[in-house]
């Protein structure tokens, strides 16, 4: 087993301190942090997001190999330009106005950063606004909106108003998800993605990115 294979495995077992051991291992011996992240952690956590994807794993475990890849990252990090850690392209999240929820959000965010993508995370009761000056001020790619209630699910449709309205909707992509969301709703509103889950929203936000 190669030392990237090694990283990846030891990642998806949630083993922190060894993803941290092994990270360093592979720094002293002069392989390139880009490589160590590109070749080691994010395959590692792209597997647990398959996983997940397809019920063989759970929240729990996709909890533990997250801590354990950003156990790894931080110490890539004094080698690494910060840009490159994230540098598949910009998303910012958040759950929208008069909706408290998180849970799912959360697990959208561990999944889009372990994809390589850098997020801002606004936290909950976001309004549209927000969404949109977050995304410009950030320069972003995609926004990711989460709703929990039917009663603010609506709120989606005022973020993809506010986009037009700030003129960045032909330059970034609206995607959205949560329990009452579907893909009709996604339809009539505009937006350019439902997901059902958390590793295909990150699968379609990077899709978006690399475009």
């Amino acid at each position: 087993m190669s030392l990237f294979e090694e990283i990846s495995a030891t990642l998806q077992q949630g083993r922190k301190p060894k993803v941290e051991q092994l990270v360093q291992q592979g720094l002293d011996e002069g392989i390139s942090p880009k490589s160590l992240l590109e070749e080691g952690l994010l395959p590692g956590m792209e597997v647990i997001g398959e996983k997940f994807k397809n019920n063989q794993v759970f929240v729990p475990e996709v909890l533990v190999a997250a801590r354990a890849m950003n156990a790894g990252v931080a110490v890539l990090k004094p080698y690494i330009a910060a840009e490159e850690i994230g540098g598949k392209g910009k998303v910012v999240i958040g759950t929208v106005k008069g909706d408290l929820h998180d849970i799912g959000k959360n697990l959208v965010k561990l999944m889009m950063e372990g994809r390589g993508l850098t997020v801002v995370d606004l936290g909950i009761d976001v309004p549209a606004e927000t969404f949109v000056t977050a995304a410009i001020e950030n320069d972003a790619d995609v926004i990711c909106c989460s709703a929990l209630l039917t009663t603010t699910m609506n709120e989606m449709k005022t973020v993809v108003e506010k986009s037009e309205e700030f003129n960045i909707r032909d330059k970034v992509k609206i995607i959205i998800g949560g329990a009452p969301v579907t893909q009709s709703f996604c339809d009539s509103i505009g937006a350019d993605s439902y997901t059902e889950d958390a590793a295909t929203a990150a699968d379609v936000a990077l899709e978006y990115c690399s475009v």
